[in-house]
């Protein structure tokens, strides 16, 4: 890809997408004074005597440090901290447009996990929430989990859980147009990445028939013995049929397709599928199959695209949960917050949905607060909502 510098998209990058302003207007003396010294004294004593102080007297309940080490960015991969910066203001930019949150991007210079995980312990202080993005699996699962350990704010790796959110919803109204339940249906996951197992793990807790994940060397099973610790775990959970062999032996008659890898699946695999089959095929910008194959096959067919029906796009998810969180306190983002955001998203369109139309567009008004509100409902349920300081 060429620079061009007079071309539309670097005019509109150019100089960053993001700036901060002040909420006050500093126009003379007292307002100085009470946005500054000696003013913020007093915020400052009284945090300083009730930490839980600075949910309402500082920006950190609705700030979010969107973090990144640059290895695993968009389909471009390892480009470092500083190629991978436009993403993580893009970020921010989409949780200001949908949620209203403020976000700051972290590019981190490193991608020693240790010390990943320490520079974001130090500098959570100063934010209300953690969102992890475009780390490289199989490091993304471990620097989420210890982070989640050692902090008491939302920690969230939207390439795995966003990405899992929003096939759970597309998938329940899916099976809901084709007259379906979940648990009559056999998927084939294709990639075990870091989307690849959340997905796996969302849809295995929402009820799913069957599941089988293949990675590059085919199909996930307990006797394999080349598979990571993180594999290990989803050969002990999926597969319940026993399948061996290949992506291409796992489609035969298989219902639904879940691709998250960039490997090209042919019509030949996809014409072993079940009658009313399901295709998601997810990778950017080229899908696994192509759309004008899968819609020879499939009743359903979803993609990663914007200039395709039925778009699989994180935005409707990660604006939304964080916001519900936020907006209760919640100590964490559990397993029951994401069902829970899933099941709301999906049922925005319940109303109207057709093949061509199993989940919102972003732009649909009704998203981030449906979504917002069901996180923020099941954070109580569960107990790790935090008390509001004072009414």
């Amino acid at each position: 890809m060429g620079f061009d510098p007079g071309s539309a998209v670097f005019r509109v990058h150019e100089g960053g997408k993001l700036s901060i302003r002040s909420t006050l207007p500093l126009t003379d003396r007292d307002s100085l004074s009470l946005a500054y010294t000696p003013g913020v004294a007093e915020v400052c004593t009284a945090i300083a005597e009730d930490e839980r102080l600075a949910r309402d007297y500082t920006w950190r309940s609705r700030l979010v440090a969107v973090v990144s080490d640059g290895t695993a960015v968009l389909g471009l991969g390892n480009i470092g901290p500083a190629a991978g910066l436009p993403v993580m203001e893009g970020k921010a930019a989409l949780f200001a447009e949908f949620a209203g949150l403020n976000a700051v991007p972290i590019m981190l210079d490193t991608t020693d996990v240790d010390e990943i995980v320490e520079t974001v312990v130090r500098i959570a202080p100063s934010f209300g929430g953690i969102n992890l993005e475009d780390i490289s699996a199989p490091r993304c699962f471990e620097v989420e989990d210890r982070l989640r350990e050692l902090l008491d704010i939302p920690v969230f790796h939207d390439d795995q859980h966003g990405t899992a959110v929003v096939v759970l919803a597309a998938l329940r109204n899916a099976a809901r147009v084709t007259r379906r339940e979940l648990g009559d249906l056999r998927v084939v996951v294709s990639g075990a990445g870091a989307a690849g197992v959340a997905c796996t793990k969302i849809l295995l807790a929402a009820g799913i028939g069957d599941i089988a994940v293949a990675d590059s060397k085919g199909i996930l099973h307990s006797d394999r013995d080349d598979l990571t610790s993180v594999k290990q775990q989803l050969a002990r959970t999926t597969n319940r049929e026993g399948l061996r062999g290949s992506l291409h032996d796992a489609m035969a008659g298989a219902d639904v397709f879940l691709g998250l890898s960039a490997g090209a699946v042919s019509e030949d695999t996809v014409r072993q599928m079940a009658p009313e089959s399901i295709i998601f095929a997810l990778a950017n910008p080229n899908p696994e199959v192509d759309p004008v194959v899968a819609h020879r096959y499939a009743a359903i067919v979803a993609t990663g695209r914007s200039d395709y029906p039925n778009q699989i796009n994180n935005v409707l998810a990660f604006p939304g949960i964080f916001a519900g969180a936020f907006d209760v306190g919640a100590r964490a983002i559990t397993e029951g917050m994401k069902l829970a955001a899933a099941r709301a998203l999906g049922d925005v369109v319940e109303d109207a949905l057709t093949p061509d139309y199993i989940v919102p567009t972003p732009f649909d008004p009704r998203v981030c607060p449906a979504v917002a509100a069901a996180v923020g409902e099941q954070a109580r349920l569960e107990g790790v909502a935090l008390e509001p300081v004072h009414v």
